[in-house]
């Protein structure tokens, strides 16, 4: 799902309606959007690409104030820049008609408002830092342009990848209608940046067995995943190997529920999770599983973290908008090499564990060699190596590279 379909969800526009629309799109300006503007979605109050009184909101307060004076989480931008030379265009334009990447017109931006896009300032306040290295401010915020457009969208054409995971991009409603069908009493998340392997699984059930015991009859879990961005890398193998959790019986299918979350990785730390949650509420969920360390990332030209690893749990529990939202607390899961399992860590036989991080779990891969029995599901694993296996193909039939003065 993404930020156009997400729209045409509320839109339902009937397809004669939309053939008047894009036969009047043709006509209007046309501002191009790249592979991220499309990513964003699940951002319900938000109408639109934000206009500037909107985004100074979101960025200053972390939440937007609605017509009826209450206020909605909202502490990432969602916003949409313009090259100075489409803005002297677009100067008399009340209409924006969109084009998306491979060049299909999907949308239309009405009643547009132009104004200034100051990098600076909106990396200082999203990231608390200005160091160069910061991955989605390399890769989207530098080379886009010096103005930023915002406006009502309607949605002419939902967006499809085509990748056969569609099937898994289900819309907050779509998420509701399912939570509904179950019936579940109590829905839980848990944000991922790693494949999944038995210790999510782990935390996942017991998570289930303590909502049980609080005395919830059906609680259901959405097991979110994320197709990171990152500078050179996209783990695209994420919901397949994820898949194989529920077919591997790791997580039982008829509690769980898959669904791809649209969203672009800031790795933003405490103003990022506040958006990851927010998001899920909009989905149903009232339960949040806060990880050991989501949306953060070392610094860029420091060797420390750049973000407190307690602070996005404490954020969370303070942030304005989130009330409806309970915090689960996290219990850090190893490797048990006594029982050959994964385990919740426990401190008194520390020397029994051992952690296998994210960066350990893709050496093996890429290395072809196995983790301890127990610590994925076979059928997760082999994801992972055939994904590692098909990068090394492409780097062996990659023509060298010829470079001359």
């Amino acid at each position: 799902m993404s930020c156009l379909s997400f729209y045409l969800e509320n839109m339902r526009m009937p397809e004669s309606e939309r053939a008047l629309k894009r036969a009047e799109a043709q006509l209007m300006l046309k501002g191009k959007l790249i592979k991220i503007d499309i990513e964003w979605g699940w951002a319900n109050p938000v109408g639109g690409f934000m206009r500037e009184e909107e985004y100074l909101q979101s960025l200053h307060f972390n939440c937007l104030r609605l017509s009826d004076d209450s206020f909605v989480n909202m502490s990432l931008p969602i916003v949409l820049a313009l090259t100075t030379k489409i803005r002297r265009q677009s100067g008399a334009s009340p209409n924006v008609g969109l084009v998306s990447p491979n060049g299909d017109l999907v949308g239309i931006l009405r009643s547009v408002q132009v104004y200034k896009h100051n990098k600076e300032e909106r990396i200082a306040r999203t990231w608390g830092t200005t160091a160069p290295g910061l991955p989605y401010v390399e890769e989207v915020i530098t080379p886009a342009g010096s103005w930023l457009i915002g406006g009502d969208l309607e949605v002419l054409e939902p967006i499809q990848h085509n990748d056969g995971l569609d099937r898994h991009r289900l819309s907050p409603r779509e998420l509701r209608k399912e939570f509904d069908r179950r019936p579940a009493d109590a829905v839980f998340a848990f944000q991922l940046r790693n494949p999944v392997h038995n210790g999510h699984a782990l935390l996942m059930n017991d998570t289930r067995k303590r909502l049980l015991e609080m005395g919830y009859k059906n609680p259901a879990d959405d097991v979110p995943l994320d197709i990171r961005i990152e500078q050179h890398s996209k783990f695209f193998l994420l919901p397949i190997s994820s898949i194989n959790v529920l077919e591997d019986g790791l997580l039982d299918p008829e509690t769980t529920v898959v669904a791809i979350f649209p969203s672009p990785m800031h790795y933003a730390g405490p103003t990022e999770v506040q958006w990851h949650a927010k998001v899920r509420i909009n989905a149903g969920a009232n339960f949040y599983i806060v990880g050991r360390d989501p949306a953060g990332m070392s610094h860029p030209t420091e060797k420390r973290v750049l973000y407190d690893l307690d602070h996005r749990k404490k954020v969370l529990s303070m942030a304005p908008g989130l009330e409806k939202l309970n915090i689960l607390p996290f219990w850090v899961a190893a490797y048990d090499i006594v029982e050959k399992k994964m385990a919740f860590f426990d401190p008194s036989r520390a020397k029994d564990f051992v952690f296998i991080s994210g960066t350990k779990m893709r050496t093996y891969a890429r290395n072809g060699e196995n983790p301890p029995d127990g610590f994925m599901c076979p059928g997760g694993w082999n994801v992972l190596v055939k994904y590692y296996e098909s990068l090394q193909v492409e780097e062996a039939v990659q023509p060298p590279a010829v470079f001359s003065a």
